[in-house]
């Protein structure tokens, strides 16, 4: 009996297969016809061409993307988007240039994912101004800003410049807010929330479709909440187990809104506001945030995440 011997013809005939299966995107049967083989030998020919190293199929992404971290996060959380940025070996952690990185990802997402006639809500934060900065393509949408900004910081350069310059690139109408995040009490907040402007986003909260949200962790320089309050409010927030903050609103470890008294003080987007917006992105970056994305996931208000490897490590 005479053994099958790999020859020149066997070696071309294979190539020209792959080359019609993966790079022109025939199919087996349309192979097989062209060939005069069964499609059952075309699989096995591609098949073991790939076992013996002949056709070698490779993966390229951009060196910050983590492809693998991605998939993992997307698969044990099922989300719809996952974007895991790799964390640069050997560099000294810059947050300023972390924040960047996450914003120009965050960035080329929004691009890719915002359609015509979506309603794209941005909170306040030195993401989201990245993002803004970012940004250079959009589909045709309305921007609303999804919470005031931080008394501590100019309204007029932050929130409401990310968000004007997003409505810019897209062509759209925006809603910006110019209040701030936090008000002494809660009758303030509800008074403001009736003024005129904020209730033209407010009132749009329920339309939006797309909406990107940050995650503060209850450290200094971590939160704008945080930052806003007094010690004393600070320390008597840790102690009854406040470890994140989601858009004004605190959270403990199990990602509850631990202190509604507090809620009732901020101009945002509620969590049952967020959660009936069909996409919701998280955007989350640094170790020191770690704990914080972890509570902020258990909220189960993101079916969307763009962080680095290790806030992707540790949720995995």
């Amino acid at each position: 009996m005479r053994t099958h011997h790999t020859g020149p013809e066997h070696l071309v005939q294979t190539a020209a297969m792959a080359r019609r299966f993966y790079l022109e995107g025939k199919s087996k049967l349309e192979i097989a016809e062209e060939f005069g083989i069964s499609r059952f030998k075309v699989a096995r020919t591609l098949e073991s061409a790939l076992r013996d190293g002949l056709i070698r199929l490779e993966i390229r992404l951009p060196a910050e993307l983590d492809a693998g971290l991605s998939d993992a996060l997307r698969t044990r959380y099922g989300l719809r988007h996952s974007i895991v940025i790799d964390s640069p070996q050997g560099v000294p952690y810059d947050t300023v240039q972390a924040t960047r990185r996450l914003g120009a990802v965050t960035a080329d997402l929004l691009a890719e994912i915002v359609t015509e006639n979506d309603v794209l809500g941005l909170v306040w934060g030195p993401e989201i101004e990245a993002v803004g900065l970012e940004l250079s393509t959009l589909a045709r949408c309305t921007v609303v800003q999804l919470c005031g900004s931080t008394p501590l910081r100019p309204v007029d350069k932050s929130a409401v410049e990310a968000v004007r310059r997003a409505a810019t690139i897209a062509r759209g109408v925006v809603y910006p807010i110019y209040a701030p995040l936090l008000l002494p009490d809660a009758k303030a907040a509800q008074m403001l929330r009736e003024q005129p402007g904020v209730i033209d986003a407010v009132s749009r909260f329920g339309k939006v479709t797309k909406a990107v949200v940050t995650v503060g962790g209850w450290e200094p320089g971590l939160s704008t909440i945080y930052d806003a309050l007094g010690e004393a409010e600070r320390e008597d927030y840790r102690r009854r187990g406040v470890c994140a903050e989601v858009a004004g609103h605190l959270l403990d470890a199990d990602g509850r809104i631990i202190v509604p008294e507090l809620t009732e003080r901020v101009i945002a987007i509620s969590f049952d506001e967020l959660r009936k917006v069909p996409e919701v992105i998280l955007m989350a970056d640094g170790a020191e945030r770690t704990a914080a994305t972890a509570a902020a996931v258990k909220t189960g208000l993101f079916n969307g995440i763009v962080t680095d490897a290790e806030v992707a490590e540790s949720l995995l």
